[in-house]
């Protein structure tokens, strides 16, 4: 599923295409659920005549806002895509929305697995919305004394209470797994068992691979792409996520492991990211040279958890 990076990803590239353009019509294709329950006909006329202000980001949705104060929410969910292509252009693969607009373009909607929405929201709806998710990890809002004050009050694992969107928005399975990685904590450990040392690695750690994956416009494992259609390069610099199992860790050459946390697929080094209390002697094997003298080379097949 699309996480902040990826969402970001999309907003900035489909904000400049779509900025002050007019919405002038509607196509919406057999899967009319793709509007949620408004009528075709209803969602329609509410949205012809309509100008597009801007795009923002909330947590992992996408909000068109319109000029007469209402917005398009968009959630891309697993397998959701927004493309701006000419009009004149055949429909795209999975395409379920069109809306038209008054230089030629359409912005386009399509989803393989039909999860995703793009839904009309009035003003409340938005500001209710927006108000159900913790602070964007980005912002100013996002410290390490937020990060450990509410630690503090909860009991689950560091990597479901990161993942919580009510406490952290935006952030999902891909950074989750790397940022534990970098802030070398174990992912089943207690959250509330961190001390302030670790607290500040993993604040850090989440800033900084969420900002990377943004400057490397997401992470494309299967069909991510941008409103242009171009796919991520965040996946050439994962670490850990989807490695679990078959590849070594970066850092210290240990085999990585998989488990589950959460009911997600995890991977983590039990070398690096030990459990307090593991007094395992972990010893790397002498590692046979190349026949040009070095290392075997680290594989980087990545799969969806």
């Amino acid at each position: 599923m699309p996480e902040l990076p990826e969402v970001e990803t999309v907003r900035r590239t489909v904000e400049p295409l779509i900025a002050n353009r007019t919405i002038t019509g509607v196509s919406v294709g057999a899967f009319s659920g793709v509007i949620g329950a408004h009528e075709v006909g209803e969602f329609t006329a509410r949205v012809t005549g309509r100008r597009f202000l801007a795009a923002r980001r909330r947590a992992k949705y996408l909000l068109l806002d319109l000029d007469d104060g209402t917005s398009l929410m968009v959630h891309l969910r697993m397998t959701g895509e927004l493309a701006v292509v000419p009009h004149r252009e055949g429909p795209l693969r999975f395409q379920h929305l069109a809306l038209h607009l008054d230089d030629g373009t359409d912005l386009r909607y399509c989803d393989q697995r039909k999860f995703g929405r793009v839904l009309l929201l009035e003003r409340r709806e938005v500001r209710r919305l927006e108000r159900r998710f913790g602070p964007e990890p980005l912002g100013p809002k996002f410290t390490a004394q937020y990060l450990a004050e509410g630690f503090a009050r909860r009991p689950g694992k560091v990597k479901s209470v990161i993942m919580d969107q009510e406490f952290i928005a935006g952030v999902g399975n891909i950074y989750a797994d790397e940022a534990l990685f970098r802030a070398r904590v174990h992912p089943g450990r207690s959250a509330r068992g961190l001390d302030a040392h670790e607290v500040r690695a993993l604040h850090r750690a989440i800033r900084g691979v969420l900002r990377e994956g943004v400057e490397r416009h997401g992470t494309t494992i299967q069909s991510f792409r941008d409103a242009s259609g171009r796919e991520g390069q965040n996946q050439e610099h994962l670490c850990v996520y989807g490695l679990g199992d078959r590849a070594p860790c970066p850092r210290c050459g240990w085999p990585l492991e998989r488990t589950v946390v959460g009911g997600r697929g995890t991977s983590f080094c039990p070398r690096c990211q030990r459990m307090p209390g593991d007094a395992r002697r972990m010893r790397l094997p002498r590692q046979r040279e190349g026949t040009d003298g070095s290392a075997p080379s680290r594989g980087k097949a990545v799969t969806r958890d």
